[in-house]
């Protein structure tokens, strides 16, 4: 009984300590994982979206990731992958305070997309919802009003403009806190909460594992502006259609939309205005020109407007047949000679028609 007692007490004993030890703090790094962290993520960089590869692909948001090994975030880029099945949509990942932190909430795919803090990531995912495409049986139809999509490769596509207008445009990263986006989950997103994730997809790992590896894609390497903005694949950071930190005049399309909005150029089919309104825009600019183009004319004796051209061409047609009239009335009256000839011709004309009477 002694040895058992004895037993026991040492074992309780050595047990106490690793009770009494908290568990040891872990930062995750994979997207399903939430990451606590006293540090706002930075603003969203505004970059352009590469071209679809092909059809059956979706746009997934670059967003800003914590690397725990230097302490710092680092922009993972947008990029375009296969859903990992058929009638999947993508929620993106989100950045909300809670307690005091700024924790990360990862991204999943399922039938229906979530919530994701209200946070603007553009290309269709405006805060609420996706409006850059949709499921129809097994095919998948893109928005080119929000996504840059190549009609010659790819034919399932629709332009709704509308879903562009009554944003909220700012490039907060973050719900909550100071400064934070304050968009709550409806109850509509509530219960899609509940829904059957999946996680992310090899590529989006790989898409992530690349970005981290990268110093340039480091925040406090690169403030805000990374070596590489979006690629066309995952993984893909030097591929001829990686997005990377271009100039402002490069910039053809955009995420967020009020920057496009009074852009009118036509490659800029992910945020441009209405075809009416482009076609209003050059009409007033016509008019001043046609009337200076007039005026001009005027001074110059010049005729422009086509309607005139037919009444003012009458005028000089007149002149011009007056004056080609003019000179029968000069012969007339000049050789008084050449009606002398005429007068002698005639008798001779007459004897030689009475001739044959005799």
């Amino acid at each position: 009984m002694k040895r058992i007692a004895t037993t026991l007490l040492v074992a309780g004993l050595m047990a106490t300590p690793m009770l009494a030890l908290p568990p040891a703090a872990h930062a995750g790094v994979d997207i399903g994982i939430g990451v606590s962290i006293g540090i706002p993520p930075p603003a969203l960089p505004v970059y352009a979206q590469p071209v679809i590869p092909g059809p059956g692909y979706i746009w997934t948001p670059g967003y800003w990731a914590w690397d725990p090994g230097y302490g710092g975030y680092y922009w993972v880029p947008g990029t375009w992958v296969m859903p990992p099945q058929i009638g999947l949509l993508w929620t993106p990942g989100w950045w909300g305070w809670s307690d005091g932190f700024y924790r990360w909430h990862g991204g999943y795919w399922g039938s229906r997309v979530g919530f994701y803090g209200g946070v603007n990531y553009g290309y269709g995912y405006f805060g609420s919802g996706y409006v850059g495409g949709y499921w129809r049986g097994r095919d998948f139809y893109y928005n080119r009003a929000v996504n840059n999509v190549n009609v010659t490769n790819i034919r399932n596509v629709y332009v709704n403009r509308t879903v562009i207008n009554n944003v909220n445009v700012n490039r907060v990263s973050y719900n909550g806190g100071r400064g934070g986006i304050s968009a709550q989950p409806s109850a509509q997103q509530r219960a899609w909460a509940n829904q059957r994730r999946i996680q992310p997809t090899s590529m989006q790992t790989q898409q992530r594992d690349t970005a981290m590896r990268n110093p340039a894609q480091r925040f406090k390497a690169n403030q805000g502006r990374p070596a590489v903005f979006a690629t066309q694949r995952a993984g893909s950071f030097s591929g001829p259609h990686a997005v990377r930190t271009p100039s402002p005049s490069n910039n053809r399309m955009i995420a967020a939309p009020q920057r496009a909005r009074p852009t009118t150029a036509a490659p800029n089919r992910g945020m441009v205005q209405a075809p009416r309104n482009r076609a209003q825009t050059p009409r007033p600019a016509d008019q001043s020109f046609r009337q200076e183009r007039t005026a001009q004319s005027q001074e110059r004796g010049y005729v422009q407007a086509p309607r005139e051209r037919p009444q003012q061409m009458r005028q000089p047609s007149q002149s011009f047949r007056q004056e080609r009239a003019a000179p029968p009335r000069n012969e007339s009256r000049q050789p008084a000679a050449r009606g002398g000839e005429r007068g002698k011709g005639q008798p001779d004309n007459k004897k030689h028609d009475n001739g044959p009477g005799h």
